[in-house]
Order: C-alpha cells, then structure tokens, then sequence
C-alpha cells in the first residue's frame, strides 16, 4: 500500500510542476464555479418567479365576480412547473419544453415559454451547467491529466527500473489510479456543496447523494478508460488521439446519431396531422355549446325519462350544464388519448436512446442525472398529466355549477336584455371549484427506481474496464 501511495503523490508533484496541468486544473475549477453559482442564480429565480405567477393566477381566478359559469371555463386558468432542488445540478428539459399551461375547457393546450426547440429527449447542449461541465469537460480535464501515466514511465526508462525491483505491475496501475481517483475527489467537491444546498432546499438526501456518487461512478470510467488506453498504447500522441475521438463519439455523435435513430424507429405524427385526425374524431363527440345537437339526443331523452318530465324547462337541472358535463368527459377522454399516445411516443423515443447507454457512458450518465434530478422527460409528462388532472377538475366543478345552479330558462334567456343576463350569472363562491397546483419531482424512491438502469449499464463498463486493466498488467512491462 505504501509504494502505491507513493507513485501516487509523485504522480501530483508532476502534475503541479506542469504548466499545462495546473492551468488545467485551473480552468476546471473556474467553469465549475461560474456554472455552479450561474445555475443556482437562475434556477432560484425560475423557481421564484413560476411560484408567484401560480400564486397570482389562482388569486385573480377566485377574484372573479359573478359570471356565467360557462365564461369562467373560457375564462380559465394557468399551471407552472417549478424546477426541483437538484435542478441547480441539471435543469434537465426545463428550458427545451416549455414552464406553463393554459388551462381552459375543451381544450389540452401544449406547454408555453420554452426557452429553446430543440433536445427535448436529451436536453443537450442548450447551455454550461454543472451537469454538462461534469459530463463533457471533466472527462477532458482527466484525459489531459492522466494520457501519458504510463507512457511517461516507459519514455523516462523508469518502468522496467520499477519492475526490477520488484514493483509489482498492479502496484504501479494501483499508484496511478490513486492518483487519477484523488483528482475526481477534487472535482466532486462543487457536486457535494450543490448536493448539500439542494437538501437544505427541501430535496432528498438520498437523491442528492446518490447523484453525486453517480458522477463519482462516471468519472472513475473515465479514468479507467484513460488508465487503460495509456497503459496499451505507447506513444503520447496516440493515446491522446484514440482518448479524444472515444471523448467525440461517446459525448457528441452518439447522442446525436441515437436520437435521430429513436426518431426514425419510433415517428411521431406532426402537429398539423394530428390536428386533423382530432378534428375527425371531435364531430363524433358532439358541440357542447349546442344544445340542440342531434348527438345529445340520448341524454335529452334519459334525463327526460330520468325525472317523469316532458319540457326541459320542467327538468331540476339546467340541460345545458349537463351537456356540458358530459361533453367536457368525452372531449377529454379523446384529448387524453392523443396526449397519451404522444407522450408513449416520446417515451420510446427517449427508451431507445437511453439503452444505448450500454455503448456510450454520456448517455447513460445523462439519463441517470435527470432522472435522480427530477428534470427528466417522464417529470415533464407528469406535469401535463396533473396539469390536465387540474383543468378536468376545474372545468367540470364550473360545468356542475352550470348544470345545478343556473335554471334552463335563464340561461337559455340570458341574451334578452340586462337584467335576463343578471339572472343568467352565479356567485363568485362556486369558483371555489379550483384547486391549488404546486408541481414537484416525484419521490425519492421512484426516481432511484427508474435511475437504476443507468448504474447497471455505468456498474457493466466499471467492471469492464477493471477486469480489463487487470489483464493489462500481467504484460505491462512487455
């Protein structure tokens, strides 16, 4: 243990008289730092902000006076998504898929005010983060670091000298992966200060931690990868060459070639298609402002038979709530799914790309960190699904009021003159209907649940790297 400690630190003392290393290092302490302090900034203010506009819009809903019950449906209602703690370590498809809803009846309107179009699977470069610092930049900094730890020793004729004495081979790679293994404790002391901040905000400890260790987990295959390359390769220059195309394909063109592949494998219908299928199936549920409609016949006649009455103005309710009522459910059981069809779809999509996690450990440790952070794809499809939970609710509490409330021949009378209009409104208290709507990631335990085959696949290439490097050493001073 004392000899591989000992390559270990004279590992660092090279490290710190070279030039290029110390700025290195440097350079990576800096990114982090400003990545680091620029996340929490804006992430707190996102937070701050979609808190106060979900506030004030359920503020000015109540706040509404008498009105028609059916004008508050249109009137509607507004839900935000605010970012979870651990979003200060990735913000996942927050920027990439849009911050609010509009909630109104008959209609399931897309999520407002993205930032950027594009990525939404995989959330990509759309900006410096510290999960993207830790994902793309740190690998470099160790590949920089540690591409020539062997190769040093063999153009200085130090490792057959090492050997000679006795030195044993898995001594010396235990030395410098002591070594590369200290640097990544450096680099993950900025995660462990974010991860600490996220559990004062309210966030899981296991969850903050268990991402911390996930990035331990990607940077130690890192290392490995490194370790391994500098002990098969001889020269410098091509060690540094196959560790930097291994960096390109693994961090740029796999993420890239796989979601273009999901796209292909699994296509989705475009707006304007779907839009038009919709509107197909629509005029089979029938109009709600329509009364008359021949498609409410059916309930005209049950609730006419329902309550021993012949004229609709003798029924107890208001026919026309009630066709709201039931038009409103079978809307949205056909809005629902499309909705669950698109979102199924995304989900394959975003399935298929993280299986390639298997040959490439950027995806499978960007799928482990957004899902740990609660920033994922599957978190923004929960969103819409209690966003749409929330306007269903809403909608129908109005529709009930509609129905019970306000008499058939008021409402049917309301645009006579003024004071028929009077009659044809109901008191701002039946707007009590709407529930308060604070989103926030899922618990600890389901998202280390749906993160745990993103460890398998990074737990595989450990290993791989491991028996690899074990086999590397019975011949290293070949």
């Amino acid at each position: 243990m004392s000899t591989v400690l000992t390559l270990a630190i004279g590992e660092w003392r090279f490290w710190l008289r070279s030039r290029l290393v110390l700025a290195s290092l440097i350079i990576m302490a800096c990114v982090l730092a400003v990545t680091s302090l620029a996340t929490i900034t804006r992430m707190d203010a996102a937070q701050a902000e979609r808190l106060a506009h979900q506030v004030a819009a359920e503020e000015r809903f109540l706040a509404q006076p008498d009105r028609h019950p059916h004008r508050m449906v249109h009137y509607g209602h507004y839900a935000y998504r605010a970012p979870g703690p651990l979003a200060i370590i990735d913000p996942g498809v927050d920027r990439v898929t849009g911050q609010s809803i509009f909630l109104e009846g008959h209609r399931q309107n897309s999520a407002m005010f993205a930032e950027t179009r594009s990525g939404a699977v995989l959330g990509r470069f759309v900006e410096l983060t510290p999960a993207l610092a830790y994902q793309v930049l740190a690998p470099l900094l160790l590949i920089i670091l540690g591409h020539s730890l062997i190769i040093r020793e063999r153009e200085a004729a130090t490792l057959a000298p090492l050997l000679a004495q006795g030195v044993q081979p898995v001594a010396i790679l235990g030395g410098k992966a002591l070594a590369l293994a200290s640097v990544i404790l450096v680099m993950m002391v900025p995660l462990m200060l974010l991860a600490i901040r996220a559990t004062l905000n309210g966030e899981s400890a296991i969850s903050a931690f268990t991402l911390m260790g996930a990035y331990a987990l990607y940077l130690l295959i890192w290392g490995g990868l490194v370790l391994l390359v500098s002990a098969l390769v001889r020269q410098r220059g091509m060690a540094l060459g196959i560790l930097a195309a291994f960096w390109v394909i693994s961090a740029v063109i796999s993420p890239r070639l796989a979601a273009s592949y999901a796209s292909v494998t699994y296509p989705a219908a475009g707006k304007i298609e779907t839009g038009l299928m919709m509107a197909r199936d629509l005029r089979e549920v029938g109009d709600g402002h329509d009364a008359g409609a021949s498609t409410h016949d059916h309930l005209r006649e049950q609730l006419l038979a329902e309550y021993g009455v012949e004229r609709l103005e003798d029924l107890p309710v208001n026919f026309r709530g009630m066709v709201a009522l039931a038009s409103e459910e079978k809307l949205t059981k056909l809005l629902n799914q499309y909705a669950n069809e698109q979102m199924l779809r995304e989900q394959q999509q975003a399935s298929l790309v993280h299986r390639l996690g298997w040959v490439s450990p950027f995806i499978a440790i960007g799928g482990a960190s957004r899902t740990l952070a609660g920033s994922d794809l599957a978190g923004h499809h929960r969103f819409l699904q209690e966003a749409e939970a929330l306007r269903f609710s809403f909608v129908q509490g109005l529709n009930t009021a509609h129905a019970h409330t306000l008499s058939y021949a008021d409402d049917v009378n309301r645009n006579r003159d003024d004071e028929a209009m009077q009659r044809a409104r109901v008191g701002a208290e039946n707007w009590k209907v709407l529930s308060d709507f604070r989103f926030s990631p899922s618990p600890a335990q389901d998202r280390l649940r749906a993160a745990l085959p993103f460890f398998t696949m990074m737990a595989a290439w450990a290993a791989g790297l491991f028996v690899a490097l074990g086999l590397v050493a019975g011949r290293l001073g070949a």
